[in-house]
C-alpha cells in the first residue's frame, strides 16, 4: 500500500463516516459507546419489511416470490407453485438470510365476485409496506379495483407483467423473420398501460419481468423504484434482500452496506480499547460480518449453486470467477493477516480519527483498532463486489464483465 493509492471518492466517503460518528457518538465511555452502536445495528438488522404479492391464479406469484428469495421451486423453504391457485390464505415466506424480510403470497383476485375492500381486510392490509400486483396476460378490472383500494389507504402498489420471456418466444415462433425483441417489449408495455388506463387508472407503473431471467427486462428498474420510494432501514433491507443479478444491483448493495461499516468497525474496536485487549479478539465478530457480506453478493456455495442452475452453467465456472483473496479464503488466518497489515498504518490514521471522535481523544489503541477493522471491512466489501461482477459476467455472458481488483482504500493516509 502507498499514498498513491488514495482516491478522492474514498476520502470523501471516509470523511462522511467521520462526521457521522462525531455527531452520533458523543460519549467518551467505551461501554456506553458499545451499547449505543449495538443499538444502532440492532435497529438496522431487525427492521421489518413485508411485501405483498397478489394477482390472478396462474400469473406466477409464487414463482416470482421464489425468484426474489433466491430459491428454486423444489426448495422446502420455497412457495408452492402450480398451474392452479395454490394459495388459499395469506402465506408468508421469510428471506433465507434476512428473517425480518417477509414476502407474502396472497390469495388470487380473479373471482367474479371480487370485492377489493373486503379482500384487503381479509388479508390484513396494514401489515404490508407495499403491494406488487402481478398479471401474466392482461390487467383487468379486478387489478385496478385492488390498486385503487390499496392507494386510498395510503399504501403503494406496483404492476408487474410476468412471463415476458414466454411472450417473446411465442412472438418469435409466429414471426421469425420480422421478430425484434425491443419492439415486442414496447408493444407489451404499451398494451398493459392501455389496459390500465381504460379501467380508469392514471399514470400506472408497469414493469415487465421474467422470474426465470431477473437479470433481463425491467427487474432492475423495479428494484430501483422500490428503493427510491422506501426510507431508511427499510430501503437497506430491500437492497440487501433482492438478489444480485445485475451490475447495478451489486453497486447499490455495496453502497448500502458501506454506509454502516463505521458502526461495525467501532463495535469491533470497543473490546480492544479496554486495557490489555487487542483487535484480534474481535475476529469472530468480524468473520460473521464478512460472511454476511459474501452471502449478500451471492458468493456462498448455496447461492452460486442456484445461479448455476438458473444460468445453465457448471458451478465450477462461476466459482472460478471468485478471485479476491478473502473471496477464495475467508478464514480467521486470512482476516488476521489483513488486520496486521492495517495495523502498520494505524498510527498515522489514528491522528485523523482522534480529531473527529471524542471517544478516541485519549485512546490511541482504540483509534488504531478502529482503523484496522474499517480497513478490513472496506477492502472486503469492494473485493466481494468485484467478485460478484465477475460471476455475473460469466453466468450471463455479459460483455462488460468486471476485470481486475479494486484499489486499496486511501483513507488510512493522513
Amino acid at each position: 500500500m502507498n499514498s498513491s493509492l488514495c482516491h478522492k471518492d474514498t476520502m470523501e466517503i471516509q470523511e462522511m463516516d467521520l462526521r457521522e460518528m462525531g455527531s452520533v457518538i458523543q460519549s467518551r465511555v467505551v461501554l456506553e459507546v458499545s451499547s449505543q452502536v449495538q443499538s444502532l445495528l440492532d435497529s438496522l438488522e431487525t427492521t421489518k419489511l413485508e411485501i405483498a404479492v397478489t394477482g390472478e391464479s396462474g400469473a406466477g406469484k409464487s414463482t416470482f416470490i421464489n425468484a426474489l428469495l433466491g430459491l428454486s421451486d423444489g426448495d422446502p423453504r420455497a412457495a408452492a407453485t402450480g398451474v392452479i391457485e395454490t394459495t388459499a390464505v395469506p402465506t408468508s415466506y421469510s428471506h433465507p438470510r434476512l428473517p425480518s424480510v417477509l414476502l407474502w403470497d396472497l390469495p388470487g383476485i380473479g373471482t367474479p365476485c371480487f370485492q377489493a375492500e373486503r379482500y384487503l381486510e381479509q388479508v390484513g392490509l396494514e401489515r404490508y409496506d407495499f403491494f406488487i400486483i402481478i398479471a401474466s396476460e392482461r390487467f383487468r378490472e379486478n387489478h385496478v379495483r385492488l390498486a385503487r383500494a390499496v392507494g386510498s389507504m395510503g399504501k403503494r402498489f406496483y404492476f408487474v407483467r410476468s412471463k415476458v420471456d414466454q411472450d417473446l418466444k411465442a412472438s418469435q415462433r409466429r414471426r421469425p423473420a420480422r421478430f425484434e425483441e425491443a419492439q415486442v417489449l414496447r408493444a407489451i408495455e404499451a398494451d398493459c398501460l392501455r389496459q390500465l388506463r381504460n379501467e380508469g387508472l392514471d399514470s400506472p407503473k408497469v414493469f415487465l419481468v421474467s422470474s426465470f431471467e431477473l437479470h433481463r427486462f425491467d427487474f432492475q428498474r423495479l428494484q430501483d423504484t422500490l428503493a427510491e420510494e422506501l426510507e431508511g432501514h427499510k430501503r437497506h433491507a430491500l437492497l440487501l434482500s433482492f438478489p444480485c443479478v445485475t451490475a447495478a444491483a451489486v453497486e447499490k448493495k455495496k453502497a448500502s452496506l458501506r454506509k454502516h461499516i463505521w458502526k461495525k468497525a467501532l463495535l469491533a474496536c470497543a473490546v480492544s480499547a479496554l486495557p490489555g485487549q487487542n483487535l484480534h479478539l474481535n475476529i469472530p465478530m468480524l468473520m460473521k460480518t464478512l460472511h454476511s457480506y459474501r452471502k449478500s453478493f451471492g458468493l456462498d456455495d448455496e447461492s452460486l449453486g442456484v445461479l448455476a442452475l438458473v444460468a445453465s452453467k457448471p458451478r465450477h465456472e462461476l466459482t472460478s470467477q471468485v478471485c479476491s483473496a478473502l473471496g477464495k479464503d475467508l478464514s480467521e488466518n486470512a482476516v488476521h493477516a489483513v488486520l496486521s497489515q492495517a495495523a502498520l498504518y494505524g498510527q498515522v490514521a489514528a491522528r485523523v480519527v482522534k480529531n473527529k471522535v471524542p471517544l478516541f481523544d485519549n485512546m490511541v489503541a482504540g483509534a488504531i483498532s478502529f482503523v484496522g477493522a474499517y480497513y478490513l471491512l472496506h477492502t472486503a466489501l469492494d473485493s466481494f463486489a468485484q467478485d460478484a461482477q465477475r460471476v455475473l459476467g460469466r453466468a450471463f455472458d455479459l460483455e462488460d464483465e468486471a476485470q481486475g481488483y479494486p484499489p486499496e482504500p486511501g483513507f488510512i493516509f493522513d
